[in-house]
């Protein structure tokens, strides 16, 4: 899994010692209030789930990168992708941020250097992403890289004990192409000289 770097950030493996600055936003309420997980309770919980993403990655088949802040040096959050549908050249992508640095574009940051990977690395067709009603600030992110809202699925999951409507939105590789140099521009997005393959 290659690291991507942009004019802020630069897009790594998580690591273990990520574990104070993970713990530092993924312990808040408000973080996790329209995710499917719940905020985790000590640093312990944090440390193990982040030794468990290192089994993962050895597969080979888990993209999700930390966001590091060039200038504070600290994981802010992490962005990458959800799942695969290899049949049909189609992800979903996913993407947390520490509270303390929304506001600044760091978002719509990191998902366009994820979207750029998909898309010029992993040869994908269509990138989708989903939010749960009410999620705004998600659904702003999706628009501000392009993405198009398809609409929503009534009560299509069933999280933390409640039925949620789920929305959905997308961008196909035409419609990136078509944007692509914008969205590098803005970001001075750099890839790797070493291509990357996707293994299905």
């Amino acid at each position: 899994m290659p690291q991507l770097e942009t004019e802020r950030l630069i897009l790594r493996r998580m690591r273990v010692g990520d574990e104070q600055d993970m713990y530092e936003y993924a312990r808040r309420s408000e973080v996790t209030r329209y995710l499917l997980w719940s905020p985790h309770p000590d640093i312990f919980y944090t440390r193990d789930y982040l030794r468990y993403l290192a089994t993962r990655y050895a597969t080979g088949s888990f993209y999700d990168w930390a966001i590091v802040h060039k200038q504070s040096g600290r994981m802010i959050g992490t962005c990458g992708f959800t799942s695969f549908d290899c049949a049909h050249d189609a992800a979903e992508i996913g993407y947390v941020l520490n509270p303390d640095y929304r506001g600044q574009g760091i978002a719509p940051e990191a998902v366009r250097a994820v979207l750029a990977f998909g898309f010029e690395r992993l040869a994908l067709h269509r990138i989708e992403a989903r939010f749960i009603e009410g999620n705004t600030a998600s659904l702003r992110v999706m628009e501000k890289v392009g993405m198009y809202f398809e609409g929503y699925r009534r009560e299509a999951m069933l999280v933390k004990g409640a039925y949620r409507t789920i929305g959905y939105c997308s961008i196909l590789a035409s419609e990136y192409e078509a944007r692509k140099n914008d969205m590098l521009d803005a970001d001075v997005i750099e890839f790797p000289r070493k291509r990357a393959f996707f293994g299905g």
